[in-house]
């Protein structure tokens, strides 16, 4: 997944001069990124367009907006999902609502790139999936792939887009191989992962990589699991979920953030107001645990939704 997001970025850059990136440590001089996301780009492009900042989350998000307002496409780079907070400010009252605020005379452009996920015991302030946070707020698009090929094309359509992007990229994932068609991949439009007919399991990133390994064990005891494979978060793809639901009749929605109050809770409001008729009996939600992520690498583990855990509440879901 680290090449391919390095070549949606080469991509971009190379069919638009508009298109820069910056965030800490992105140039070549500091070793691409700190994964290095975005090696090679400044020695291509010019550390004009791939900048390397200080140490501020703030200035990163300031400069970016800034930037976009007069034409540029920016990539930002917050190097951890958890120290979006420290962006907060810029993000959420600036970004996401000044083309409302200024009555559609202006866009916000910028794909914010971050990474997260647990397994690496890198504990509390470094792991938290934090995407309810700006999936509430109106204004941002939210997307997080879970395979090279969709990090590649929602990378290429989240640039292109005119409004602000946040580009969730999985830790555990960066060293996922597949194959990659170099094609756009638009931005709410979810995937059919896998096709079945007892139930249907909705996710993203780390989620979905789980909820296929869960589809193939259950299917050895003959449960057929449709696997929905979101990667936008923000606006979800109503018609491809709704059609599976409808046809399986039961759902497990899962993701690795805290279960309380996160994605999977509006989902699953949306299903049973909008498919009461069809479900067969209560939408299941399945996520980390309601605690900071845990330092111990067994309590992390324990911490987050995993194929065994999928698999439970698909069970209970079919009674």
């Amino acid at each position: 997944m680290i090449e391919a997001i390095n070549a949606a970025l080469h991509a971009a850059c190379e069919a638009n001069p508009k298109v820069l990136a910056l965030g800490e440590d992105l140039a070549d001089n500091e070793e691409g990124g700190v994964i290095g996301v975005t090696k090679g780009l400044s020695t291509k492009f010019g550390t004009d367009r791939i900048k390397s900042t200080p140490i501020s989350e703030q200035a990163i998000m300031g400069a970016a907006i800034g930037a976009s307002l007069v034409g540029y496409r920016p990539v930002a780079e917050i190097m951890l999902m958890n120290f979006v907070t420290v962006a907060m400010d810029m993000i959420t009252n600036h970004a996401a609502k000044l083309r409302f605020m200024s009555g559609g005379q202006t866009n916000v452009p910028i794909v914010i790139r971050t990474m997260t996920g647990s397994g690496f015991s890198q504990g509390g302030q470094h792991s938290d999936y934090l995407e309810a946070w700006f999936a509430h707020t109106a204004g941002i698009k939210v997307v997080a792939p879970s395979t090279p090929a969709d990090a590649y094309g929602l990378m290429l359509s989240a640039i292109e887009d005119d409004d602000p992007v946040m580009f969730i990229e999985s830790l555990p994932l960066y060293w996922t191989p597949g194959e990659v068609d170099f094609k756009p991949v638009p931005l709410g439009k979810a995937k059919i992962s896998r096709e079945g007919s007892d139930v249907t399991i909705i996710s993203y990133a780390t989620g979905a990589v789980h909820a296929l390994a869960a589809a193939e064990k259950l299917a050895k005891d003959g449960i057929s699991a449709e696997v929905i494979d979101l990667r936008t978060i923000s606006p979800w793809d109503r018609e491809t979920v709704f059609a599976s639901v409808s046809k399986t009749g039961r759902a497990v929605v899962v993701h690795e953030a805290v279960k309380e109050y996160g994605v999977g809770a509006e989902i699953s409001a949306v299903l049973h107001e909008q498919l009461w008729d069809k479900l067969k009996g209560p939408v299941q939600r399945v996520g980390g645990a309601y605690s900071p992520v845990p330092f111990s690498k067994p309590l992390e583990q324990a911490f987050a939704p995993n194929p065994a855990s999928i698999i439970a509440a698909v069970k209970v879901a079919l009674g």
